[in-house]
């Protein structure tokens, strides 16, 4: 049976001027699009709030969805992708200090299950891990 993943992620302690910065939030999307191989479908949408408030972005994927959505006012994001099939996963916590000097970075991993007869005996298939500035 195919399973997907889908990716939570929160990232704190960000330069704020990053947060605004529609470009590079479309170079975020265009290497997660890239580097796992996903497929777009149709244009990326974004909405850039007024000051001091963020951007929220959202491309659908032929595997499912990529999202983010910005709060520069709190020095942090928050990105979530779903692939409805098995994907490699992608170096947030390197990416998003790279990209937006994250100092904390929050990956949760969550397999999802599509057939019910292969949840028996599974307790939890959610991994979450941290990095902080500096680990790794």
């Amino acid at each position: 049976m195919t399973n997907g993943s889908e990716w939570i992620v929160e990232a704190r302690g960000c330069r704020a001027d990053t947060l605004r910065d529609l470009k590079l939030l479309q170079n975020l999307f265009s290497q997660i699009i890239t580097d796992l191989q996903l497929r777009a479908i149709g244009e990326p949408q974004w909405h850039q709030f007024p000051a001091p408030g963020g951007i929220t972005g959202l491309t659908l994927l032929a595997e499912s969805h990529l999202t983010i959505h910005t709060f520069p006012e709190h020095n942090s994001l928050c990105l979530n992708l779903f692939c409805c099939k098995p994907r490699k996963e992608w170096n947030f916590a390197s990416n998003l200090r790279t990209m937006f000097g994250a100092e904390d970075v929050e990956v949760r991993n969550i397999e999802r299950i599509y057939n019910s007869e292969e949840l028996t005996g599974v307790s939890s298939r959610a991994n979450s891990t941290s990095a902080k500035a500096g680990r790794r």
